[in-house]
């Protein structure tokens, strides 16, 4: 998948996860303390495998479009993850293993 795509992809399935917890937030589907939790926990990890990620990428001489590609697919992996459990099968999101 073209990096600005991606790039495209990921600001989609983070609003998507935004709205659904806010929606849980305000009563509509309420989320468990689990779910609050996972909220800030799954943060720091994740930005960290993107740094890690990009700075390999980075290390290896690849193109800065490269290097953004590999910066954005642990974020998408999340978004991804995020946006299938709390979306179920109305989820629009996109496998990230099965773009290229």
């Amino acid at each position: 998948m073209d990096t600005g795509l991606e790039a495209g992809m990921l600001g989609v399935e983070a609003s998507l996860v935004i709205a659904y917890r806010v929606y849980g937030a305000f009563g509509f589907n309420p989320l468990t303390s689990e779910e609050l939790v996972r909220m800030i926990a799954e943060k720091p990890p994740a930005f960290a495998a993107s740094a890690v990620a990009a700075g390999i990428a980075a290390a290896c001489g690849l193109r800065p479009d490269q290097v953004l590609a590999a910066a954005i697919r642990p974020l998408r992996k999340e978004t991804n993850r995020n946006l299938r459990r709390l979306g179920g099968d109305a989820s629009p999101a996109l496998d990230p293993s099965e773009t290229s």
